[in-house]
């Protein structure tokens, strides 16, 4: 059972190299559809508004 927790343990890195890697990611996705998503939203909202 010690064996398993030490085996684990080492992989620790890995996953925050994942995790700062899949943030990163969508920080990025974000920065580049965020503003034309924020255009389809306000098309839709005045849409809505002209109704």
């Amino acid at each position: 059972m010690k064996k398993l927790l030490k085996d684990e343990a080492g992989d620790v890195p890995g996953w925050v190299l994942i995790t700062l890697m899949t943030a990163g990611l969508v920080v990025l996705m974000w920065s580049v559809a965020g503003p034309a998503l924020k255009g389809v939203f306000e098309q839709a909202l005045s849409k809505v508004a002209t109704f």
